[in-house]
């Protein structure tokens, strides 16, 4: 009976391990999600990070897009196996920035946190280049226009 317990045992472990290889391998594949949120003055880009230290992030732009990268490296645990690694290692996002996004190489305000909570918070400043327009209402047709406006 401990020939078949130990054959079943193999087999399941078998099972676990491909099928938590490829659970880990379509996570690597699907971009990793992000938030865009928008003050007056920057962007700030959010990505989840758990179980990240900062050596394992890589984050860059190229031209108008904000690339990020992290490779994950598991733990081991003494007197523990891996039975599912359902996991993704290296998980990838890019974000294609609003056109006011300032990403230039003398730019020095653009900065990357980790967060203890496990986000990668990326700040980018908007340029000063940008000008607001005030938008005015057409005056009714039955009003007469100013002295100034003829």
């Amino acid at each position: 009976m401990t020939g078949v317990t130990e054959y079943g045992r193999s087999a399941v472990n078998a099972v676990l391990s491909r099928v938590g290889r490829g659970m880990g391998h379509v996570q690597e594949r699907k971009p990793l999600p992000y938030d865009l949120l928008e003050s007056e003055e920057e962007y700030l880009i959010v990505f989840d990070a758990p179980g990240v230290k900062t050596e394992d992030i890589q984050v860059k732009f190229v031209e108008t897009t904000l690339e990020v990268r992290i490779d994950r490296f598991r733990d081991f645990y003494d007197g523990f196996e891996m039975r599912f690694p359902g996991r993704g290692l290296s998980l990838t996002g890019s974000v294609e920035l609003p056109e006011d996004a300032s990403v230039t190489k003398t730019d020095a305000n653009a900065a990357a946190t980790l967060t203890r909570s496990g986000t990668l918070q990326v700040k980018i400043p908007k340029t000063m280049n940008t000008k607001t327009v005030a938008v005015e209402e057409e005056p009714d047709e039955d009003e007469e226009p100013d002295e100034d406006e003829e």
